[in-house]
């Protein structure tokens, strides 16, 4: 299988001012990642005065799709414009976001007043010292290796059926099996349209499943599938299978497995869970908190499945509970500076 990590063509596609600058101070946080649920962490954070930056490499996986689907009152918004908004409003209230590829997380020495310190460094040599920090990477979809589908990823070749359902309804859609998974993901296609065809492609499938699929109607295709087929005009036209046969399809669906995007994290400790069917994710608990003290998650580099709203909804949590932590920690160092004691109790 293929990894699909989806970048931008270039910088100035995602940073027209190549992003903010770092100044380097201590920010009481750091985001790492910019889509829905770094930047709106970051935005909770920014809006409750902490110093923040986020570190954006300019890779959002939903950069191919031409909409975002089933956000409410801005369903239809291309992905794009939803981040370039966001970003204007984290800047809107004093925090920074900045461009780069993360390649090294780790927890540094405490201060002097026995907080935390994390330093986070990028590929340019550019280097954060943060108080907490929020991992926001998202993840990468693993497509099978069909020459041929990957061009089409984003496109006529789609994942998920409440993201891009609507616009494939009544086509000729074919489901590409990757795993046990792909069963429910035929039922859901089912729904959209009358024409469905379940290819096996190697994938075992039980004998329960093809009696629901006949009572459906769904067409089951155990022959392997060999490549996509174009029309001539760059367009999707079905699938050819290994006996030469090609079965004319307008939209392929894929229930790829997902990855977490962990590269240049491993330093942080943070736990990894293998979701069952789906991937593997970084572990979280209530809002986002991990068992790395001063490191949250959100978004889908921890709940996978989860859509754009669900992303920023949990970076909002994540972001409020980081500022909670915080606000604790200014007022045991306000105690202890108030009583003149070092941060292990001792007379200062």
């Amino acid at each position: 299988m293929t990894d699909l990590t989806t970048h931008s063509t270039t910088n100035a596609t995602s940073y027209p001012d190549q992003g903010d600058a770092l100044d380097g101070t201590t920010v009481d946080a750091v985001v790492i990642g910019g889509g829905a649920a770094g930047l709106n962490g970051a935005l909770i954070l920014a809006r409750s005065r902490r110093s923040v930056v986020v570190i954006d490499s300019g890779s959002p996986r939903n950069a191919p799709a031409e909409a975002v689907h089933g956000l409410l009152a801005l369903d239809g918004t291309p992905p794009s414009e939803i981040l370039r908004r966001g970003r204007d409003h984290v800047r809107q209230y004093g925090g920074r976001v900045v461009s780069g590829e993360v390649v090294a997380a780790e927890l540094a020495a405490p201060s002097p007043d026995g907080d935390l310190r994390f330093t986070v460094t990028l590929a340019d040599g550019g280097r954060i010292s943060a108080r907490r920090v929020l991992v926001a990477t998202g993840l990468t979809d693993v497509l099978p290796e069909v020459p041929g589908l990957a061009e089409h990823w984003g496109h006529s070749v789609v994942h998920c059926p409440y993201c891009h359902g609507w616009e494939v309804r009544d086509e000729p859609i074919g489901i590409l099996a990757t795993g046990p998974v792909s069963v429910a993901h035929a039922l859901l296609f089912r729904q959209l349209t009358d024409d469905l065809v379940y290819f096996v492609n190697g994938i075992d499938l039980d004998d329960d499943s093809r009696v629901r699929f006949a009572a459906l109607g769904i067409r089951v295709v155990d022959t392997p599938v060999e490549r996509v087929v174009d029309d001539g005009d760059g367009e999707l036209a079905g699938l050819r299978l290994a006996d030469g046969e090609v079965v004319a399809r307008r939209v392929v669906a894929i229930a790829a497995p997902l990855q977490a995007r962990t590269q240049g994290l491993e330093g942080l400790g943070l736990p990894v869970r293998a979701v069952q069917n789906v991937g593997h994710s970084f572990a979280s608990g209530v809002a986002g908190a991990t068992d790395v003290p001063g490191v949250w998650v959100a978004g889908n580099v921890t709940e996978l499945t989860a859509q754009v709203g669900a992303s920023a909804a949990a970076g909002a949590l994540a972001g409020a509970s980081i500022n909670t932590d915080l606000a604790t920690a200014d007022a045991e160092a306000a105690v202890r500076r108030a009583a003149g004691r070092s941060p292990h109790g001792s007379a200062g």
